[in-house]
């Protein structure tokens, strides 16, 4: 696959009117019809495959009690028109990031990401065991939306820069593209922030437009082309660990599905979530190797300076947001309290596993 897929249409909205009919051998009696648009190009590897597969799956597991049509960003509207589309109820549902919707409500950013913030393992136990869910059903509603995580990017990396950075002062006045709170410390920090979508993010950082993106890791950056734009590849990123993926349905019709069909969506969003961080860790070192061997990128990280100026320009942006609201103060408090009881954990589990594993064998 080529970059070619991720830009055919992507995030502009005009022109294209590709869509997916998902067929199966027959059509249920009483089927309903499910119209998803993406936030993610058609055809590209992982995060627009795995909402494909999605939607497919959806179908699949209802005996098509569910009739999916699926468009990719562009093709119906575009990216960041999305979520208005379905609120106003003309789709179904959306699949997407919800820190693209910082702008409607700050207590949607914690849900997809937040700097300092939630692995895929923490974020999946804060969904599913500690009260994650709830608070979502709680934000989401607010927009007349039933939303649930349906994948995750894992572990990203910090990003793409045309110069070293080797100090906090570099920051200043650099462009860069980056999305929801990991824009507003890179602000603090004497960036200028751009947001686009992300097919939007080669033409910007090949002509110049912006210094610096960041977008998602090696297995999605690699099919971007970024390593043409820019150098240095940058580990790891702080402002944005691991972005949750979330399906957003229009809450009406989701209340008006017979439980069994809601119980299909939900199962298919579970399994999607295993399936696409699986896929994305599966993809992610073949692909850095592939970018440092074949396209002479160099890896760079972070030093402590720069991670310790980001995390203090966290912690002050962190009242800001907080103060949005009550519900964005209750989403924020239960979501550090995940990352303290889950991530503490993790320190001697996962963590502390890996590193004595990792010395011992020389990785």
């Amino acid at each position: 696959m080529e970059r070619r897929y991720f830009l055919k249409g992507a995030a502009l909205g005009t022109g294209a009117t590709v869509t997916t009919t998902l067929a199966a051998p027959a059509i249920a009696q009483d089927s309903r019809d499910m119209i998803i648009v993406s936030t993610w190009p058609r055809d590209f590897p992982g995060l627009g495959t795995s909402a494909q597969r999605l939607a497919k799956r959806i179908e699949e597991l209802s005996n098509s009690e569910l009739r999916v049509e699926y468009y990719a960003a562009g093709e119906r509207v575009g990216a960041f028109d999305a979520f208005d589309h379905v609120a106003a109820g003309e789709a179904q549902a959306y699949s997407g990031v919800d820190n693209y919707w910082k702008g409607k409500h700050q207590a949607f950013v914690p849900f997809a990401a937040v700097p300092f913030g939630l692995t895929y393992t923490e974020m999946d136990a804060w969904m599913k065991f500690g009260g994650g869910q709830e608070l979502l059903d709680e934000v989401a509603g607010e927009f007349g939306l039933k939303n649930l995580p349906y994948g995750n990017t894992g572990v990203q990396m910090g990003g793409w820069f045309n110069k070293e950075i080797e100090s906090v002062d570099d920051f200043k006045g650099l462009k860069i593209r980056t999305v929801g709170d990991g824009g507003d410390v890179y602000a603090k920090m004497g960036a200028s922030v751009v947001a686009l979508p992300g097919g939007q993010i080669y033409e910007n950082l090949i002509s110049g437009a912006v210094d610096a993106a960041e977008f998602v890791g090696p297995y999605n950056d690699f099919y971007m082309k970024f390593f043409e734009a820019a150098k240095y590849y940058y580990w790891p990123s702080m402002v944005e660990p691991g972005a949750q993926l979330n399906l957003g349905m229009n809450r009406a019709w989701w209340d008006g599905l017979p439980t069994h069909l809601q119980n299909i969506i939900q199962a298919a969003c579970n399994e999607e979530n295993s399936i696409a961080m699986a896929e994305t860790n599966a993809n992610n070192g073949l692909h850095l190797r592939r970018m440092i061997e074949e396209h002479g990128i160099e890896l760079r990280e972070f030093n402590d300076d720069i991670v310790q100026a980001m995390y203090e320009a966290t912690l002050e942006m962190t009242e800001a947001w907080r103060a949005h609201s009550p519900l964005a103060k209750r989403v924020y408090d239960s979501m550090e309290t995940a990352r303290d009881e889950v991530g503490g954990w993790m320190k001697l589990g996962d963590i502390g596993y890996s590193n004595k594993r990792n010395r011992v064998i020389g990785l």
